[in-house]
This record gives C-alpha cells, sequence and structure tokens, in this order.
C-alpha cells in the first residue's frame, strides 16, 4: 500500500508543478490580493469579478514579474473577470471538460491563500449543477469539492488528476465545501464577452 501512495504523491506533486506554471497573482491596490488563470498566451488572465473589482490592477506572473493589468470585461452574476497583460509567450493550463467530472474525483486548487504564494489543496468532487444544497438561492453551474479555499484562491484553477482546468475558484460555501465556476461556464463568458 505505501508503494501506491507514494507514486500517488510523485503524481500529484507533478499535477501541482505543471498547473503553477499558468497561475498568477492578481493585486488589486492596498486591498487584497486574489489568484488568476492565464488562460491564452498573449496576456489574456482569467480571475474571479470580486478580485477584480478595484482599479490599478496588477498582475504577478509565475517569474514574479509584475505587470500592470487591463480589466476587459467583468460578469458579477458569474464572478468571472478577464484581464488582460501586455505579454506574450506565457504558458497555460490544457483545458479539460468540467461536464465529465463525478463526485468522487480528486481535484486540486491552487492559488495564493494568506500570502502563501502557489499554495496546492487536494479534495474531492462532491457535486455539480445548479441546484447543490450548498447553495440553494443561486441558479448558476458550480462545482462543489471538499477543500478549503481561503483568501487569494479566488480566481485561481482547480484541475483534475491531469493538470487539466476544470473550473476556477470562488468561494467557501461551509467548513468543509469550496465552490468553483466550471471551465464550461468559463468558456461562454469569454466567448460572449470578447469572442475569445
Amino acid at each position: 500500500m505505501s508503494d501506491l501512495w507514494q507514486q500517488f504523491n510523485v503524481e500529484i506533486a507533478e499535477v501541482v508543478d505543471r498547473a503553477r506554471r499558468g497561475l498568477v497573482q492578481v493585486r488589486n491596490g492596498r486591498y487584497g490580493a486574489g489568484a488568476g488563470t492565464i488562460w491564452h498566451s498573449e496576456g489574456l488572465i482569467l480571475t474571479n469579478a470580486h478580485v477584480a473589482r478595484r482599479r490599478y490592477l496588477r498582475v504577478i506572473l509565475p517569474d514574479g514579474q509584475t505587470l500592470p493589468a487591463r480589466l476587459l470585461t467583468h460578469d458579477a452574476d458569474r464572478d468571472l473577470a478577464a484581464l488582460e497583460v501586455k505579454a506574450s509567450g506565457l504558458p497555460t493550463i490544457e483545458l479539460g471538460d468540467s461536464r465529465q467530472l463525478r463526485p468522487g474525483q480528486w481535484v486540486v486548487a491552487l492559488g495564493h491563500p494568506w500570502g502563501v504564494a502557489g499554495a496546492a489543496t487536494a479534495g474531492i468532487v462532491t457535486g455539480l449543477g445548479t441546484r447543490l444544497p450548498e447553495m440553494p438561492l443561486a441558479e448558476r453551474d458550480w462545482i462543489a469539492v471538499s477543500l478549503h479555499l481561503r483568501p487569494g484562491h479566488s480566481g485561481g484553477p482547480l484541475v483534475d488528476e491531469r493538470g487539466r482546468l476544470v473550473g476556477i475558484n470562488t468561494i467557501m460555501a461551509g467548513p468543509d465545501v469550496g465552490l468553483a465556476v466550471p471551465v464550461h461556464v468559463a468558456k461562454a463568458f469569454l466567448h460572449e464577452a470578447i469572442g475569445r
């Protein structure tokens, strides 16, 4: 059994290492920071609308470079925002299929909780869809996961066991329940807003 756990640990660490390359920090002035996910190598960053709601946005890339960011669009209902930085050749995360997720699957959330850069936390999918007990009044698509999303995780990637992007970390809905916006919702948001 120990060999199985060792192999699992090695594989999860490799998944996290690859996904971190597409993780950025989003700073919004003196008032806080969140995470972002590099969506396109030419400087398109996806994050939460609540992370990008202030002026003077800056993005810190995985290599430590800090760039000013421009808010392209946001949607408070879906809690998504698209930012643009002047950069090219940025590393992205392979897109997964959030509709193929099933309860019981392992996922990893990345972000910068409480200032810990590039932190990762793992858990399992507990529910999917628009009618989750954790969010009885929200008629939106969610991925519910059994992990703690702390301040600083917001806007960061939720990846599957192969390191593919399946969601955007968003909010805690209870002591052991985090919620993420499914990647298919993020795709629709970007297509509707900026045609990408």
